[in-house]
């Protein structure tokens, strides 16, 4: 029972001014994260009003560590969980809630394969969700599964910008094994398909580039330079590298500041775009190396109000589905450096 209904059902009376001012300041410390974007400072005050408690029943903040690391990385998100991570936080575990029959690595779930594992996670619907990273990180593949839950229409999800600040700045961290989480039924989901692009898709954007009369479909591509030019190897062994016809390169590292490894400001945000060649009139596909940074550009486009929502969709397979998918004849894979603009 909440507070206010404790209050509602004493036979104490109290008076209306007091019950008034005490009913505003409850609602007011439960009001809602303003932003996708949150700073440690707002989901610190955030946690201490709606903790994750397992006895209450109200709307509560849940952190949600999301922390996953290449394949040439010797180091699991678990680990690093276990490590350091925010008190009473949760572990989305992106090498598991996936489609395990896809034969490319993060392909989004079933609606049941995402029921089950937020039933399993102990998250109600009507929790509030932050999602981090490990805090050396920063950014990296926290806004995939803050995509992911937005995908399967969770109300209420924002991405902690970030975790490192978190921990620099001294707010209160955890360490060592999982503890016991009460599951909670978490309803199967309706999927959000406007918000995902599929091989299909990317191809017929690939195949009209240059031509008269194609929409003017801009893929935007998070990986390194290196690897979209065709000049480094992809992390995944005998994957090549090079990139989609059209395509441009925003290295995801571009969107964050190098020292806090947060999200630049608006401002800068919007100048990268510019600068990059991205018309905000167009559709946007946002592509990486298997739809994880991807979901930073994403993100990125989100907080610099760059383009509209409606016009945003991610590629989920990215370059990981591409390249095992298009043949040598059919001239998909770039490989020339790109001019310099």
């Amino acid at each position: 029972m909440s507070a206010v209904a404790i209050f509602r059902s004493t036979r104490v009376a109290l008076p209306r001014q007091i019950f008034r001012k005490f009913q505003i300041g409850t609602m007011d410390a439960r009001r809602d994260l303003s932003s996708y974007l949150v700073t440690p400072k707002e989901l610190a005050e955030a946690l201490k009003t709606s903790p994750p408690s397992p006895i209450s029943t109200d709307p509560r903040v849940v952190p949600l560590c999301a922390t996953w690391f290449l394949p040439n990385d010797s180091r699991t998100g678990v680990e690093a969980f276990h490590e350091k991570r925010i008190p009473k936080a949760r572990f989305f575990d992106l090498d598991k809630v996936k489609d395990k029959h896809s034969p490319y690595p993060h392909m989004l779930p079933t609606a049941k394969q995402f029921a089950q594992a937020m039933s399993a996670l102990g998250i109600r619907k009507d929790d509030t969700v932050v999602v981090y990273d490990s805090h050396d990180a920063g950014i990296f593949s926290a806004p995939r599964v803050g995509w992911t839950l937005r995908v399967f229409g969770h109300p209420k999800v924002h991405i902690l910008n970030n975790f490192k600040q978190w921990v620099e700045e001294g707010y209160p961290t955890e360490s060592g094994n999982l503890y016991t989480i009460e599951c909670n039924p978490y309803p199967i989901p309706q999927v959000d398909e406007s918000k995902v692009a599929s091989y299909e898709e990317v191809r017929e954007v690939a195949e009209d580039y240059n031509k008269e009369g194609a929409e003017g479909v801009q893929i935007l591509d998070a990986r390194p330079h290196a690897r979209f030019t065709g000049e480094a190897p992809e992390p995944r062994e005998g994957l090549s590298s090079g990139h989609i016809p059209g395509s441009i390169n925003i290295a995801f590292s571009e969107v964050l500041d190098p020292t806090t490894k947060a999200f630049l400001p608006k401002d800068q945000l919007r100048k990268l775009f510019e600068k990059k060649g991205v018309d905000p009139s167009k559709p946007i596909i946002s592509s990486c190396g298997t739809g994880v940074t991807a979901a930073v550009i994403d993100t990125a486009l989100e907080e610099a109000g760059y383009g509209s929502a409606e016009n945003r969709r991610v590629y989920d397979g990215s370059w990981t589905e591409w390249a095992q998918r298009v043949e040598p004849s059919d001239n998909l894979i770039i490989k020339d450096p790109p001019k310099e603009t």
